[in-house]
């Protein structure tokens, strides 16, 4: 079960750009996710149906690649009962100040050893679908993380300096910090560079604003995540802009989000989607 936020945990996220917890999960659910990973990404989907994105197939592709599935949730049960739970999003809405939360997407993650890097982006250079275009977002190591073994690594205070456009390559780029140094040299800005260090089961919270990315993996084991990108309650389809994943899901002539393809996770009145328990 989720730890009750304090006031100093949201100064610190409102200061910073994200907020890292140590504990978030426990042992039990952790094993049961790692469990997922080999079946997930064989394409043995328990629901019978396809995630919206799947970045990485055996036989496919690369093996020095990190592997990646979105909407993870709709083709497994384990991992819609983490990303759909009521304390990821109780956790996000009051973080961000919002009276409810909803899910935007989530990420299976699974970085080998020697896997390569991801780009460092700002999650809301791709919302420009939605309106409000704001996401926050919960990271779960399923492994115990280093700064050598390729964790997801922040750039403290970058939520402040303004949303730059996508970045050029997201899998293995050649420069992952390429993007985000000019984005520094824009802003003024010297980067203070924060490698999430936590044990399975830790989490870290950031601001759709925040530049993070992740190295490749020097390590010896496998660094594995779940995350959830989560919006308002209230958010709903931008009128005009379009995504080609995700507008697959609006219903014509309406821009209100349908629960069945993004649900509400926890609001402040006790509502939350009625199917998801």
């Amino acid at each position: 079960m989720a730890p009750l936020l304090t006031e100093e945990h949201k100064r610190r996220f409102e200061a910073d750009g994200f907020l890292i917890l140590d504990t978030f999960l426990d042992a039990g659910t952790v094993e049961r996710l790692r469990a997922r990973f080999e079946p997930l990404f064989k394409g043995e989907f328990e629901t019978g149906l396809y995630p919206d994105e799947w970045n990485w197939q055996e036989g496919r592709d690369s093996p020095d690649r990190t592997r990646q599935i979105c909407n993870g949730w709709k083709s497994d049960r384990t991992v819609a009962s983490v990303v759909l739970s009521e304390q990821v999003g109780r956790c996000v809405a009051e973080l961000s100040g919002w009276a409810g939360a909803r899910i935007c997407q989530d990420n299976v993650i699974w970085k080998p050893a020697g896997a390569k890097a991801l780009g460092y982006h700002q999650d809301d250079s791709y919302s420009k679908w939605f309106t409000p275009s704001h996401m926050a977002t919960c990271w779960i190591a399923l492994d115990d993380t280093s700064a050598a073994g390729g964790t997801i690594e922040y750039a403290r205070g970058s939520h402040k300096w303004g949303i730059s456009p996508p970045i050029e390559t997201f899998h293995a780029p050649e420069d992952y910090q390429k993007e985000f140094r000019a984005a520094a040299a824009r802003a003024g800005m010297k980067a203070d560079i924060v490698p999430i260090e936590v044990p399975a089961g830790g989490c870290a919270f950031h601001h759709g604003g925040t530049w993070h990315g992740s190295d490749m993996n020097r390590g010896d084991r496998p660094r594995r995540s779940v995350v959830a990108h989560c919006m308002d309650a209230e958010t709903q389809f931008h009128p005009t802009n379009v995504s080609y994943i995700y507008n697959r899901y609006k219903r014509h002539g309406d821009l209100v989000m349908d629960e069945s393809f993004f649900p509400i996770l926890w609001h402040r009145d006790g509502y939350r989607t009625r199917w998801l328990d």
